[in-house]
């Protein structure tokens, strides 16, 4: 899929930032361009180790909730903590239990089941909770939403609400309510996640009770963080830093055997391998089963019994990876043969797992760049997860569809819905209407932010340790991308297992420098023999103590000169040569890759891009399948126009031809 690069351009006040911080000139251009145009901001962001955390206090109602929790833990009363089934409901859970029994608080915690009970608070099990006795429940993650469900407890236990979820016009009637997004509460960072107000909470505990500074836990907070996908940016950051150097340093005992399960022991833990090892790997305990062996792993003392959970939850994620596959899969076998023309995807199965299924939609947006909702059927309706595209604000489109909907909630890039099953097609229709008036030809390419037009063999050890001061990377501070255009490289090779991932060597004849594109062994044999646009982040490899620079490749694209659209004259000369690869039975033994590396070597230079293009249009008119080892030709009845091949016409529009 061709990205559309977005260049950032060089400015004298980036420059300017640079030389008063002392930093390459690369480090304050990407500091400006993000919003940091003082030196005092951009040091408070390059080091916020030296930066203190706020006040507790300052968040409104903190100090009321925490001398109620005091009170609580004096009196010997039974506290319960109310958390959500993710890993930011995990965490919150864990980190506020294990602090108020350290106080010498009797807690228990309570998470609602996904399938059974959904999200936030239960009116039913709030019921039941009363009636064993608790006089004290504290949310974390949830509540802030629930404001009859409160009401209705009134008198039965106090109840104090922690969240971070935007609150509704009227706030809970709850004995406390603690939101950095309230609109009474002067906290100056907004964009905490669940289990950075339980945090706050913590910190505003231990203040009262020991006047203590309390600054522990911080890589159960930081797990919860980096997996909530909240700004990286202000205390968040703070909290990642710090904690992940915990992670790798001394991790408690659940996270440590995290760490040894999905194999990263020995590492030094980053947010990748918080994203993509740890936090899915506990996720998958409230998206098949329950969330609650998420906190038992999380609160484990004994290493043995850690070990144990994780095992089981590596199970379950591996469970959940080919749960993931199989919707996708069958998902995308609805689609009845993707085209350009497709505005946005709605696919509905009838016993999809719930809880896999918002990733479903996640991989179809990555891979169709279509805005993407993926449904299950539960019992009399569909319930569906939502995910967006840049230009598609998702929220409004569901508020466009109200009509089809039982009830809908979300924000601009995911969302949640439940319609009737008999209304499947009628949303579908209505959804699709509404995201082709709002998004144009344009809008379903995919932008990638480039900081800087910079060759490999440009960047020196220093440079890119530098680079690493910008880290810890996620929502709100991405991973800087830089490009090099017109690329060739040296050499390039498949390595892994089964060819998997691509190895290059590029840069200069004096300094060659590998470059690393995960997943795409395939193109081994391709990207020397046509010029292409790297689009990557520098990084340091260390093997047998010698210390280099490398490329972490994020996309390669065909060069501008590769990029030729295939005109009329061109398909019919590719065509001509497809009947030529053909075999007795009409099939065509041979990938993408190899068509065009034959065709080049045979009929004059073609790119990857070209022939590709060619196969969509002749597949879009029926002259053409796809098979598991190649294709196969299929005779043309009657006459063919080729604007009925959606990817020509979309063509002819965005060149204006049409």
């Amino acid at each position: 899929m061709l990205k559309e690069w977005i260049v950032r351009a060089e400015t004298a006040e980036g420059a300017a930032l640079a030389r008063e911080l002392g930093t390459a000139p690369i480090i304050g251009q990407i500091l400006w361009n993000r919003g940091l145009q003082s030196a005092e901001e951009a040091r408070a962001f390059l080091h916020p180790e030296d930066e203190p955390f706020h006040d507790p206090f300052l968040m409104m109602d903190m100090e009321r909730a925490a001398r109620r929790i005091i009170q609580a833990i004096h009196a010997g009363e039974q506290i319960v903590v109310y958390g959500d089934y993710d890993v930011d409901g995990m965490t919150s859970t864990t980190l506020l239990m294990k602090n108020i029994r350290a106080l010498g608080g009797m807690v228990s915690y309570y998470i609602p089941n996904r399938f059974t009970e959904g999200y936030g608070l239960n009116g039913a099990a709030l019921r039941q909770i009363a009636a064993d006795g608790c006089g004290l429940l504290v949310t974390v993650d949830c509540g802030i939403s629930s404001v009859d469900i409160v009401a209705q407890m009134d008198g039965a236990m106090d109840i104090i609400i922690t969240d971070h979820h935007l609150p509704g016009s009227v706030l809970p009637p709850a004995y406390a309510v603690i939101n950095p997004h309230r609109a009474d509460c002067p906290y100056p960072d907004k964009d905490l996640a669940g289990v950075g107000v339980a945090f706050k909470l913590v910190q505003a505990l231990w203040q009262i009770e020991e006047e203590r500074l309390y600054a522990d836990d911080l890589d159960i907070a930081a797990l919860g963080t980096v997996a909530d996908l909240v700004p990286l940016v202000g205390e968040n950051r703070k909290i990642v830093q710090l904690g992940l150097a915990c992670m790798t340093e001394c991790p408690c005992l659940g996270i440590a055997a995290l760490i040894r399960v999905s194999g990263c022991e020995g590492k030094a833990i980053n947010t990748g391998i918080v994203g993509f090892q740890l936090a899915p790997r506990l996720n998958a305990a409230g998206r098949i089963e329950t969330a609650r062996r998420g906190v038992e792993l999380l609160s484990a003392e004994d290493v043995h019994e850690a070990d144990r959970i994780a095992a089981e939850l590596n199970a379950l994620n591996t469970e959940r990876r080919d749960l993931e596959q199989d919707i996708l899969t069958e998902a995308e076998s609805m689609l009845g043969g993707f085209t350009p023309d497709v505005p946005a995807i709605v696919a509905a199965g009838e016993d999809w797992n719930a809880g896999v299924i918002g990733i479903v939609a996640s991989r179809l947006v990555e891979k169709y760049y279509r805005p993407s909702i993926v449904l299950t059927r539960q019992g009399d309706v569909y319930k569906g997860s939502c995910r967006s595209i840049a230009g598609l604000h998702m929220y409004d489109a569901l508020a466009a569809c109200r009509d089809t909907l039982i009830q809908f909630g979300g924000h601009a890039m995911a969302a949640g819905l439940t319609l009737e099953c008999n209304r499947v097609e009628d949303f579908r229709r209505a959804f699709a209407n509404y995201v082709n008036t709002q998004l144009k030809i344009e809008d379903y390419t995919p932008k990638i932010l480039i900081e800087a037009l910079v060759a490999p063999a440009d960047w020196t050890l220093p440079m890119v340790e530098e680079i690493a001061l910008l880290e810890p990377y996620g929502m709100g501070n991405p991973r800087p991308i830089f490009g090099v255009r017109d690329l060739r490289p040296r050499t390039a090779a498949a390595i892994g297992a089964e060819g998997k991932h691509l190895r290059m060597e590029v840069g200069t004849r004096d300094k060659r420098v590998a470059a690393l594109y995960w997943n795409y062994g395939e193109l081994a044999e391709l990207v020397t023999e046509e010029a292409g646009d790297l689009a990557y982040t520098p990084s340091i490899n260390e093997w047998q103590g010698m210390r280099s620079v490398q490329c972490m490749v994020d996309s390669i694209m065909p060069a501008v000169q590769e990029r030729v659209f295939p005109d009329r004259t061109l398909l019919k000369t590719i065509y001509a040569f497809l009947k030529r690869c053909t075999d007795a039975d009409g099939s065509i033994p041979y990938g993408a890759v190899a068509l065009t590396q034959y065709f080049s070597r045979r009929m004059g230079h073609i790119s990857h891009y070209t022939m590709d293009c060619a196969l969509c249009i002749f597949r879009e008119l029926g002259m053409l399948t796809q098979e598991e080892d190649g294709w196969r030709l299929i005779p043309p009845q009657g006459k063919l126009e080729l604007m009925d091949a959606p990817t020509f016409r979309r063509h002819a529009e965005r060149k204006g031809d049409i």
